[in-house]
């Protein structure tokens, strides 16, 4: 059982997932906010990998990766980071970046350093399951979790072969556009869940648009695991203290109990 498997078998718990940029807003953060997310009552974190055209991203996180990159943040680098924070903390890291990065590394040699650092899993927004095999096949080789995503557009034949080729957990983009805190959630919501739950026993893990406990709260209710980025983004830059994000994720954790 892979350690993203093993946050998910724990029954009547639900998986708290924060997104946070690496580099953003500096290095420094990003080594400390790991630990304390992880302490705090994160079951898995997912680390952004800053690209030049986050085309799934909202404007909160596509700003984060523009000063992350203009800083010098790289794969390199973050793969540095990674293998600097895997001495701090147990829980599995998760890296989200697109496919450009990845092929422009090379997908061997990338899924190779993934686990080398101590990478869990991979979540690329923009890799389609049908131009997935390539990387499917290295991230075997190299213990990895491909995570495929699924959208309240996605077709049944859609759903079918993200629920048969996902590993780790199939994250559901909660709503039709980019990432970003919204006020609301779609009502449709719960009946997009359990039209995909009918079809796998995989864990579902929700995500964009998530930004206060008692979405969260609702979320928990039909799914696996809440995935939440882009208000810790903003607390992150409104405290630099790190004192609001933490607080936060406190009261994200106690809304899943």
């Amino acid at each position: 059982m892979s350690r993203i498997a093993s946050s998910f078998a724990q029954a009547s718990h639900t998986a708290l997932i924060p997104y946070i940029t690496v580099g953003y807003p500096s290095v420094e953060t990003t080594l400390k906010v790991v630990p304390l997310f992880a302490s705090s009552g994160c079951d898995i974190i997912e680390l952004g990998i800053p690209f030049s055209d986050p085309l799934a991203d909202g404007a909160t996180i596509q700003r984060a990766s523009y000063e992350a990159l203009r800083q010098g943040i790289t794969p390199k680098l973050c793969f540095e980071l990674v293998q600097e924070l895997r001495q701090r903390v147990e829980i599995p890291l998760v890296f989200m970046t697109y496919y450009n990065p990845v092929l422009k590394f090379g997908l061997e040699q990338f899924c190779s350093k993934c686990a080398e650092v101590g990478i869990d899993g991979l979540i690329i927004p923009d890799l389609p399951p049908e131009e997935g095999k390539d990387l499917e096949q290295s991230t075997k080789r190299h213990g990895l979790d491909l995570i495929y995503l699924l959208s309240p557009a996605s077709t049944e034949e859609r759903i079918q072969l993200v629920a048969s080729r996902s590993s780790g957990f199939i994250y559901l983009v909660s709503l039709t556009g980019v990432t970003g805190a919204r006020a609301k959630l779609p009502e449709e919501l719960e009946s997009f869940v359990a039209n995909v739950r009918k079809r796998t026993e995989k864990p579902l893990c929700v995500g964009f648009g998530v930004s206060t406990p008692e979405q969260a709260r609702r979320i928990a209710k039909v799914a696996d695991g809440v995935i939440v980025g882009s208000r810790i983004i903003q607390l992150l830059d409104e405290d630099k203290s790190l004192g609001s994000a933490c607080s936060f994720i406190k009261c994200l954790r106690a809304a899943l109990l």
